[in-house]
């Protein structure tokens, strides 16, 4: 990489999390130690949540929160199209089928009463996704549960640092909220996950699935339910305690630089910036995602940045109209139609936290260069 390409997106670490790692190593503990119970309950109190269980990935995360409340072969799951895939693939883990309902076009969320429109008898849960780091309605989603009957698990594995609109953390909710520690996000492990829930049960059953169905007071030789290789490692682990600590630092950072875009990129014409906080919630920053002026063609945009040194991204695609989708559920365009306009649009421009403000303003400028037309 060239010193004047700027990347899309870059993981803070250093030598803190090199001891962290190293001490590890020495501990001859690399799994299911002292680091796992460590990690769970500073993550616990970061989020305000009461328990919290340390998995491989957020996508095990949504896996294993589906099956907590109730998922099973034949439901169905009220979800997001918009989304990584991951949340959609997750009920399709249990052969249940995900069932999606179009977005808010202001928060780019679930709509609650879209979702509420596609509930039938054989919905089982809702998966509500905190989109680019924005908290979904979870109050208008809790209303809609208690009068159904149903499950909720919370796709939170890009809202870090985010808080709903009673003013509680993300995070800190009784149903299951999963969290993602991948390179790009708030605060990485490499690969890992965090699922917080305020009910003990759902903790105990998370901890004994993630380990192949073992149960706290069983051994290697036994284990009672089916389970899987959910683990996440004391390396991992090691390193999610440093992260958290760097919270303090990185998430201002964060702020600022969504701030500093926000003027950057004041006035040019209908292009669509991320929300401002509704009400009392807040976005816990994860990428800069903006939609592009309808009519441009986002893939040459794209590619003009590209050839300026500014790396971007389509971000992200409509789920529904993955391959996948199309075959196994027969998925056509215009079933969402404010999804399928906001994937079509949206791409996501640079965002990490030691990004400067003048790599902002460049980010900006040639991006206006490039909607204006101007040679590369």
């Amino acid at each position: 990489m060239s010193a004047e390409q700027i990347p899309l997106a870059k993981p803070v670490l250093g030598e803190e999390e090199e001891r962290a790692v190293v001490e590890v190593l020495r501990s001859g503990r690399l799994s299911l130690g002292p680091k796992l119970e460590e990690f769970e309950q500073f993550f616990a109190e970061t989020v305000g949540a009461r328990h919290a269980s340390a998995v491989s990935s957020g996508t095990a995360g949504l896996h294993l929160g589906l099956r907590a409340v109730g998922v099973q072969d034949g439901d169905e799951v009220v979800t997001s199209p918009f989304s990584f895939v991951a949340s959609a693939n997750a009920v399709i883990f249990e052969r249940a089928r995900p069932v999606f309902a179009d977005i808010d076009p202001l928060t780019l969320t679930l709509d609650p009463q879209a979702a509420g429109a596609a509930v039938t008898p054989r919905t089982t849960a809702l998966l509500p996704v905190h989109i680019f780091g924005y908290p979904a309605d979870m109050e208008a989603f809790d209303a809609l549960a208690a009068r159904n009957g149903l499950g909720i698990v919370e796709d939170a594995c890009e809202a870090l640092a985010g808080r709903y609109g009673d003013m509680r953390d993300v995070g800190a909710r009784e149903n299951p909220v999963v969290f993602a520690f991948y390179a790009n996000k708030q605060m990485t492990t490499g690969e890992g996950g965090m699922v917080t829930t305020g009910d003990a049960a759902i903790k105990e059953r998370i901890d004994s699935e993630r380990n192949q169905g073992r149960a706290p007071d069983m051994d290697w030789l036994d284990h009672d339910r089916l389970g899987f290789n959910y683990r996440l490692s004391d390396i991992a682990c090691a390193i999610g305690i440093v992260q958290i600590r760097r919270l303090g630092q990185t998430v201002p950072a964060r702020r600022r630089l969504a701030r500093a875009y926000r003027e950057a990129l004041a006035g040019i014409e209908e292009l669509t910036l991320p929300c401002e906080d509704q009400g009392r919630a807040r976005r816990g920053w994860f990428v800069f995602v903006v939609q592009l002026p309808h009519g441009v063609d986002r893939d040459e945009t794209i590619r003009a940045l590209g050839r300026r040194g500014v790396q971007s991204k389509p971000y992200l695609p409509a789920i529904h109209l993955m391959s996948f989708y199309r075959e196994r559920y027969g998925h056509r365009e215009g079933e969402f139609p404010v999804c399928e306009d906001v994937a079509a649009r949206s791409i996501a421009l640079p965002f990490f936290p030691e990004m400067s403000e003048g790599q902002v303003e460049r980010v900006a400028g040639e991006l206006r260069a490039v909607l204006a037309g101007a040679p590369a």
